[in-house]
């Protein structure tokens, strides 16, 4: 088994949901098959399509997750799947260089200039070094290490919302003070992490309410709500994600609220008092994320009305 880095678009060319699936060609099923069972990270290139004229992506590791198991794509010739298990955002995005310093040693010349022939590989193999290094960067603020990014806000929301920006502890790659895998894996882990990035994807505001609440400590009140359950098998991923106050996440959750493909907001009828009706946005819309890569994938949102939704 290897580690590997595994590149996808926002608008991806190929049939990808990183959250469950890897699409590929051929040309790349030695390495896919190298990492199986293993752990891999997401990487976002600089352009977010397969369009040679716009750019605009990351540039940067931005989730963690495991290959389960490779299969054929029965509708496309020499193409495969790798179905995708323990999907986990990073808190901080993860640019491939910090400086002088390269995340992973092959993508470096001899010269100390970018390898740009190893950089367009879509898949690429890499030691569990450096594996850790991407993690403990990724994953620094559930570590301790690094305050949350949030979005700087306006004067005027500043002055009304109570945020108060926090120092950002610089990250040193020396930090890897053990095997972080083990923990990935298990739930208080994984829910501190998928808290901070949906947090971050909806800079702290209620999507159902539009109440933004941060304590004197910096703490923001909104809670990350899952759209599909963890129980019935969804991802940690942003996109199965909503940020909700706590009063609306239970009337998520209890599938009196929902939302629809087009982001609007559904009520049970009958099941809601006027009471809580008035908490929700005047116009019915969810309010969104401001890349759209993190908004709710309409997946996840048409579980909740099948199986969770009273309406």
């Amino acid at each position: 088994m290897t580690k590997a880095v595994l590149t996808t678009k926002i608008d991806p060319t190929y049939d990808d949901l990183p959250e469950q699936r890897y699409h590929f060609p051929r040309t790349y099923l030695r390495q896919v098959e190298a990492a199986l069972s293993d752990w891999i990270v997401y990487y976002e290139p600089r352009r977010p399509s397969g369009d040679l004229m716009r750019t605009g992506g990351k540039q940067a590791y931005f989730a963690t997750a495991r290959i389960a198991s490779i299969i054929s794509d029965p509708s496309k010739p020499d193409h495969f799947y790798a179905l995708i298990e323990d999907f986990l955002p990073f808190d901080h995005d993860v640019p491939f260089k910090d400086g002088s310093h390269y995340y992973e040693s092959g993508l470096q010349k001899a010269d100390g200039s970018t390898n740009k022939g190893a950089f367009g590989r879509a898949v690429r193999t890499m030691p569990e070094t450096e594996y850790d290094l991407i993690l403990a960067a990724g994953f620094a603020h559930v570590l301790g290490v690094k305050d949350r990014t949030r979005p700087v806000p306006d004067p005027a929301e500043q002055a009304n919302d109570g945020f108060r920006e926090q120092n950002q502890v610089a990250y040193e790659p020396e930090f890897v003070e053990r095997r972080l895998i083990s923990q990935v894996v298990q739930r208080p882990f994984r829910d501190r992490a998928f808290s901070a990035a949906i947090k971050t994807a909806y800079r702290d505001t209620c999507a159902v309410t539009g109440l933004k609440l941060i304590n004197g400590g910096g703490r923001s009140e909104v809670e990350a709500a899952h759209i599909r359950p963890v129980a019935d098998n969804g991802p940690d991923s942003v996109r199965n994600g909503i940020a909700l106050s706590g009063t609306v996440h239970w009337m998520f959750d209890r599938g009196l609220i929902s939302v629809d493909d087009d982001y609007s907001i559904l009520i049970a009828e009958g099941s809601v008092p006027d009471t809580a009706r008035r908490l929700i946005n005047s116009d019915l819309r969810l309010i969104l994320p401001d890349r759209f890569e993190d908004r709710p994938h309409s997946q996840f949102l048409r579980h909740h009305r099948n199986t969770v939704f009273k309406g």
